[in-house]
């Protein structure tokens, strides 16, 4: 009995000794494996993220192709939201533009009117006079108070290049009796021809740009000037009659005009087709059927005799013929009929300017009087011109002055040793 209680308690210590070894076993795999114990919350945390953090790399990569997907997108869609909202914004401008001038107009020529029957309407050729601003130049208004005729003045500018000319245009202006005639000097010896022979002048006040031009140009450069120089004339509240010095006045021009129109001005052109336009027909056999176009044309106004009303279209016209000059050489004449005849277009704005050809043959230009007129026994008898600008022949003064002899002092074959154009 003794002996079985003994191995009894021998296996029981032997369990229990195996159990304490495997716990102690255990123990030390759970201090390897967990050395925060079982329940720390910030081992449990690392797990966690461990295990997002894996997940997420992959979602988040998906993500920024999506993300990359969807800016490109709204960027497309802004910048079409952006051009879009400048369109309108032009749009909204032009309205806002259209409208002005038409409450303008409305308040300048009254209250709205209805049309009237067939073949009665007529439209508006002639705009409003602006208000004179004597405070533009006080010593201009003084001068022109003194000398315009029914606030009208002829006006020609001048340098000590072009004096022989203008020595015989002042002789015709004061053979006719003309009182409202003004020269611009442009330099000190022209002021003082001016002085000695009773001749009424304006010297302007210093201006670099314009007096560089003004003192050393030809006729060209200076004939560029006046769209500067006239500015203040219009603004006085004058209407201009603008004169180079090649020419010669037969008759007062102010009782040849017609005044219901901004700018009034002579032509180049040489037959009634040329002067005052015609339909020129375009043909383009490759066509077929649509092979003739049909074009306007009309030669050009010349830049060195024309009469301007004082209106604002008026002003408007010198502003832009002398902002284009100033950035650039052009002629001066092209860009004065580019500026009154270029149409309204996308990108500009043209000029609302009512306008008037002068009589080709009462303002006449020199390839008139030399390849027509003085050819036609009729014509030489008939025609008295208002004018002669000798604007088409290089040898200004000689012509001038057997324009002189044949219309002044009856010389009839004062005319007959020119060619026909320049040799």
């Amino acid at each position: 009995m003794a002996g079985r209680r003994d191995r009894t308690q021998q296996l029981r210590g032997s369990k229990i000794a195996i159990a304490i070894l495997i716990g102690i076993i255990i123990g030390c795999v759970c201090a390897v494996m967990f050395p925060n114990g079982f329940f720390n919350s910030s081992s449990s945390l690392t797990v966690n993220e461990r295990l997002q953090a894996g997940s997420s790399s992959c979602e988040s990569s998906e993500r920024i192709k999506l993300l990359k997907s969807d800016f490109a997108s709204l960027s497309e869609k802004n910048a079409e939201l952006k051009k879009q909202v400048r369109e309108l914004t032009e749009k909204l401008r032009l309205a806002e533009q259209g409208s002005d001038n038409a409450r303008k107009q409305v308040l300048s020529l009254g209250s709205q009117i209805k049309a009237g029957p067939f073949g009665t309407v007529k439209s508006l050729r002639t705009n409003p006079t602006i208000l004179s601003d004597e405070s533009v130049n006080l010593r201009l208004a003084k001068i022109l108070e003194d000398i315009a005729v029914g606030k009208e003045v002829i006006v020609a500018l001048a340098n000590s290049n072009v004096k022989a000319m203008l020595e015989v245009q002042i002789a015709s202006v004061k053979r006719l009796g003309i009182t409202n005639y003004l020269v611009v000097a442009l330099d000190d010896y022209i002021e003082n021809f001016c002085k000695s022979n009773d001749v009424a002048y304006y010297k302007r006040d210093p201006d670099k740009d314009v007096d560089t031009v003004g003192k050393t140009g030809g006729n060209h450069a200076v004939s560029g000037l006046k769209f500067r120089v006239l500015r203040e004339f219009l603004q006085l509240g004058y209407g201009v009659l603008l004169s180079d010095v090649d020419i010669v006045f037969l008759q007062n021009p102010f009782s040849h005009l017609y005044r219901d129109s901004d700018v009034e001005s002579m032509s180049d052109g040489h037959s009634n087709m040329t002067a005052y336009g015609f339909n020129d027909v375009f043909d383009e056999p490759a066509m077929g059927w649509a092979r003739y176009a049909h074009t306007m044309r009309i030669w050009v106004f010349n830049s060195g005799f024309f009469y301007l009303r004082p209106t604002v279209p008026s002003i408007e016209l010198l502003d832009r013929v002398a902002d284009r000059l100033s950035k650039a050489k052009l002629w001066d004449q092209a860009v004065f009929n580019e500026e009154l005849f270029y149409p309204s277009h996308p990108d500009y704005i043209g000029l609302h300017a009512s306008k008037r050809v002068m009589d080709m043959y009462e303002f006449m230009n020199s390839k008139v009087l030399f390849k027509t007129v003085r050819k036609d026994q009729e014509l030489k008898k008939k025609v008295k011109p208002v004018i002669v600008h000798v604007n088409y022949h290089p040898d200004k003064l000689n012509r001038m002055q057997a324009v002189v002899e044949f219309y002044v002092n009856g010389k009839q074959d004062a005319l007959d040793s020119f060619p026909d154009g320049s040799e």
